[in-house]
């Protein structure tokens, strides 16, 4: 779901959000997340959003930092929320417990809209709430939750709404979240005021991949892939032959193919030509630089190669890019 779709989601008239901190959350993700609703209301002039920190049993968590939260409360105590989010960090597997996941099923069976930040995917994932829900988590656990949740539609996505699920990477990625949905309730120009107080460059949507590392992506035993996919991406405006590729790695062609298919599912050219792709939408997006100019950057010789490779890649020209608005 791109951010020109949120406005079509149910979780566009949030105004109570509700924090379930589990031991050993991320400070900066909850922070960042909570961060966009405090300058929204200032910005806004009114108390647009409130905010509830929780645990199951009111008693604050520390932190992966070690600093603890107040004031916590139990869900008696705050009210139903309008939106459930759980706030993962290091340790997430030992932090959800069977009180975890029974409070997360009743919000759900409540019709209670449910997300989670960081690894907080983690918990709906084991109690069974994100099953034929599209959803990202951080890169670093991506390749264990897929092969352990089946069910799931995992997205390399910074943030993914889907219906009534929510799921976000961890860091700073809360930032864009909140803002992407600030700006559906509150609209652009009050995200755009938010994001210049915290003086973000651009408000990142849904469809802006995480970043990945290469050895993340491929796995640290494959050291030829890997040194393929940096020599890659260290050669966008004059991009490498196949035959080059293969020569400088000392591989055969047959065998680069055949690592690229097993490891990526993907081909070298098609994999190449994604990179320089998503590298022009990069600059397009953050750069007042020139179509023309972007198309010569990105090492591609015809204009109208350009275009429409660009159109099969992201289902829009070029130009559209400089029509989104900020």
């Amino acid at each position: 779901m791109t951010s020109a779709t949120i406005a079509a989601s149910p979780l566009t008239g949030l105004a109570h959000f509700g924090f379930l901190t589990l031991p050993s959350f991320s400070m900066i993700a909850f922070t960042s997340a909570i961060e966009v609703l405090r300058m929204a209301n200032y910005v806004g002039r009114a108390q647009h959003y409130r905010w509830s920190i929780l645990t199951p049993d009111g008693v604050p968590v520390r932190a992966s930092n070690g600093i603890t939260v107040k004031p916590t409360r139990s869900l008696d105590e705050s009210g139903m929320p309008d939106v459930l989010i759980v706030c993962g960090g290091t340790q997430i597997r030992n932090a959800v417990d069977s009180r975890v996941t029974t409070l997360l099923g009743e919000l759900a069976e409540q019709g209670v809209p449910l997300g989670g930040i960081c690894t907080g995917a983690y918990a709906l994932m084991a109690a069974g709430l994100l099953d034929d829900y599209k959803c990202t988590v951080h890169w670093e656990d991506l390749s264990a939750l897929h092969r352990e949740f089946p069910r799931v539609h995992f997205a390399d996505e910074l943030f993914v709404i889907d219906r009534d699920r929510l799921t976000c990477t961890g860091g700073t990625a809360p930032l864009d979240l909140m803002l992407n949905l600030v700006g559906s309730r509150l609209g652009r120009n009050v995200a755009a005021q938010v994001s210049e107080q915290f003086i973000l460059e651009r408000i990142r949507s849904a469809s802006d991949p995480q970043p990945i590392p290469v050895d993340a992506r491929v796995g640290f035993s494959r050291a030829e892939l890997i040194e393929v996919v940096r020599l890659m991406e260290a050669n966008i405006e004059e991009p490498l032959s196949l035959d080059e590729l293969a020569r400088l790695v000392q591989l055969s062609q047959r065998h680069l193919q055949r690592m690229f298919k097993v490891y990526l599912n993907v081909s070298p050219t098609h994999y190449y030509l994604s990179l320089r792709l998503r590298r022009a939408r990069e600059l397009l997006r953050t750069t007042d630089a020139s179509i023309a100019s972007v198309t010569s950057v990105c090492g591609f010789h015809s204009p109208c190669h350009f275009s429409k490779a660009y159109r099969a890649q992201f289902g829009h020209a070029p130009s559209v890019e400089r029509r989104q608005p900020a």
